[in-house]
């Protein structure tokens, strides 16, 4: 499973593009069908009006380009933290089987009869080459201490495995959340970036029903 590191996924903010300001443009235009132009030549306005029109557009473009690229942006880091959920469930899952090992270790009792080990033969197929010679097979005492032993060192094993699982899951959880803030600062970029674009839609529409009765 691959991770991403927190400080990757808040970096998408600082490298997204801002929308272009597109009020000095708008201004100008406003300027163009002022009282001001009444006299002024027609040709000359509608050529100033088509190039600033022309900015505009281009201006609203840059804009568009820059929401689908935030959409993507979240898009990613959605993918990315499902990623990472699943790893936490996965990771859950074996968590819960080791405590239930973990739980059996506990009950381990001070009479070593009461103490439930690998059977002879787990013990004979899983136990270090030189906890099983034959020495040790013909020595019953010996073959029992080894087998404590044995018993004692996987449930260190297992016991040790458990926390580092548990320190993984505290790890996927703060990325988690990490991610979770990120998507939401995200999103509200966007949200903002659409509705700059809405904006800037509606004043050239207004511009656009404003210039055919100025050049008439």
């Amino acid at each position: 499973m691959t991770i991403v590191l927190n400080s990757d996924i808040s970096d998408i903010q600082d490298e997204l593009p801002l929308p272009p300001n597109a009020d000095p443009v708008i201004d100008q235009l406003r300027t163009l069908v002022g009282s001001a132009n009444l006299n002024s030549d027609p040709a000359i306005i509608q050529v100033r009006a088509a190039a600033l029109f022309a900015r505009l557009k281009a201006l609203n473009r840059v804009a568009n380009a820059a929401t689908r690229t935030r959409k993507q942006a979240t898009a990613d880091a959605r993918t990315e933290m499902d990623h990472t959920h699943l790893g936490l469930q996965n990771l859950q899952y074996e968590k819960r089987h080791l405590e239930r090992e973990i739980e059996k270790c506990r009950q381990f009792a001070s009479i070593y009869q009461d103490v439930s080990l690998h059977s002879v033969e787990e013990f004979f197929e899983l136990a270090p080459e030189e906890s099983r010679t034959d020495e040790v097979r013909e020595n019953e005492h010996q073959l029992m201490l080894k087998r404590l032993s044995f018993e004692l060192a996987e449930r260190q094993r297992l016991d040790q495995k458990r926390k580092e699982l548990m320190h993984k899951k505290d790890d996927l959880l703060k990325q988690s959340k990490a991610k979770v803030t990120t998507m939401d600062n995200v999103k509200s970029q966007i949200d903002t970036l659409m509705k700059t674009a809405s904006d800037i839609q509606k004043k050239v529409d207004d511009m656009v029903q404003t210039l055919p009765a100025l050049t008439t």
